[in-house]
C-alpha cells in the first residue's frame, strides 16, 4: 500500500495540541464547581463521558486525515495507445435551413442531432464550421464536447447573413483544418441547397481524401422560411417554398461517405457515428501511461464518519449497582 499524498499526514501533528486545547475547558469547569456538582454536570445522565467523546472526535479527525492522504494499492503501470478519428461538422446556415417543414425549423433540429451525435462519438476530435455562400470556423478541433455543445447552442439567426448554399466552402475549410491527415471526414448537416450537379465538389473531395457524410435535414414536401417575423417571398410577392435536394446524396455516396435522411428518433445518430468509425482508419496517437490503482481511502473515511457521529451522540453507559445482602 502507498499514499498518493503523504504530506497530508503532517496534519496529524496538530491533534495532540488540539487534545490539550479541548481538555482545558473541562479543567476550568472543574475549578469553578464543587466536585460533587461537577460530576453530576459532566457525567450524569448515563451517557458517554466528555473525555470519551473528545477522544472519538479526535480519532475521527485522524482517520479523516489518513483518507485525505489517499491510500492506494498500486498494481503498476499500463501503457495505452489511443486511436483517434477527426471529424469536421458543417452546419448549413443558409436561409432555407429556417424552413418550418420540421418543427421548429431545420436548423434547430440539426443542432439537436449534433448533440446526440456527440453522445455517441468516442475518441474523436470534432471541429465545427458554419457555411452558406461561404464558410467560417465556429470551433477548432477538440475533444471538449461540453464546449462544442455550448457554442453550437448559441448559434442563432444572427449567423444568417448570406444567401445561397456553397458546398465547396466547407470542403475547403475541412482540407485546411485536417491538411496533415491522410483521411479526412466531413459531416454536412444540410437540406442540400439548390445545386443539381456536385461533380466539382466530388472531384475536390476525392483528390484530397475527404469522405463526406450528409445528414439531410428537410422534407420532400418542403416548407416556408420564417425570418424577421414574416415569411420569405420572391420578387413577385409569392411565398417561397424550399424542399429537400436529393442530388446532394451523390456527394456522400461517391466520396466513400454515407447519406442519411433525418429522423425524429435518437437511434439514427448512433448509426451514423458507427458508420463514421467504420469507414475511417483511426490514426494512432502517442502512447500514454496510466496507473492501475485500487483506492482505499473510503475505508478510513467511513470509519471517521461513524466515529464522528458517535462522538456527538449520548450512548447509554452500563450502570453498576451494588446490592447489599439481605438481613435475615
Amino acid at each position: 500500500m502507498t499514499l498518493l499524498h503523504p504530506e497530508a499526514l503532517l496534519l496529524l501533528l496538530l491533534l495532540p495540541a488540539l487534545w490539550l486545547l479541548t481538555s482545558k475547558g473541562g479543567d476550568a469547569l472543574r475549578r469553578k464547581f464543587a466536585p460533587d456538582l461537577y460530576k453530576k454536570m459532566v457525567t450524569s445522565g448515563g451517557g458517554v463521558s466528555r473525555r470519551t467523546r473528545r477522544a472519538l472526535l479526535l480519532l475521527a479527525m485522524a482517520l479523516g486525515i489518513v483518507a485525505l492522504a489517499r491510500p492506494v494499492i498500486d498494481r503498476g503501470e499500463i501503457k495505452v495507445r489511443e486511436q483517434n478519428v477527426d471529424l469536421v461538422v458543417a452546419f448549413d446556415i443558409s436561409r432555407s435551413m429556417f424552413a418550418n417543414d420540421i418543427y421548429p425549423n431545420r436548423f434547430e433540429l440539426a443542432k439537436r442531432k449534433f448533440f446526440d451525435l456527440l453522445d455517441d462519438l468516442k475518441q474523436t476530435r470534432v471541429g465545427v464550421i458554419g457555411f452558406s455562400s461561404r464558410a467560417f470556423l465556429i470551433a477548432p478541433m477538440t475533444r471538449d464536447y461540453a464546449s462544442l455543445k455550448y457554442l453550437v447552442k448559441q448559434m442563432g439567426f444572427d449567423y444568417v447573413t448570406l444567401k445561397g448554399t456553397d458546398m465547396m466552402a466547407p470542403l475547403e475549410v475541412t482540407e485546411n483544418l485536417l491538411k496533415e491527415k491522410k483521411e479526412k471526414a466531413l459531416l454536412l448537416l444540410t437540406d442540400g441547397g439548390d445545386k443539381k450537379n456536385f461533380s466539382e465538389e466530388i472531384a475536390y473531395a476525392k483528390s484530397r481524401g475527404i469522405r463526406v457524410f450528409v445528414y439531410a435535414v428537410a422534407t420532400e414536401k418542403g416548407g416556408v422560411m420564417k425570418l424577421d417575423g414574416g415569411v420569405v417571398r420572391d420578387r413577385n410577392g409569392n411565398v417561397v417554398v424550399t424542399r429537400l435536394n436529393p442530388a446532394v446524396a451523390a456527394l456522400a455516396e461517391k466520396t466513400g461517405g454515407v447519406y442519411m435522411r433525418f429522423s425524429l428518433g435518437k437511434g439514427d445518430m448512433a448509426r451514423l457515428a458507427e458508420e463514421i468509425r467504420r469507414r475511417l482508419t483511426p490514426e494512432e496517437s502517442k502512447e500514454s501511461v496510466i496507473h492501475d490503482r485500487e483506492e482505499l481511502f473510503y475505508y478510513p473515511l467511513a470509519a471517521a464518519t461513524l466515529l464522528f457521529l458517535l462522538s456527538g451522540t449520548s450512548l447509554p453507559r452500563r450502570e453498576r449497582t451494588v446490592r447489599g445482602k439481605e438481613r435475615g
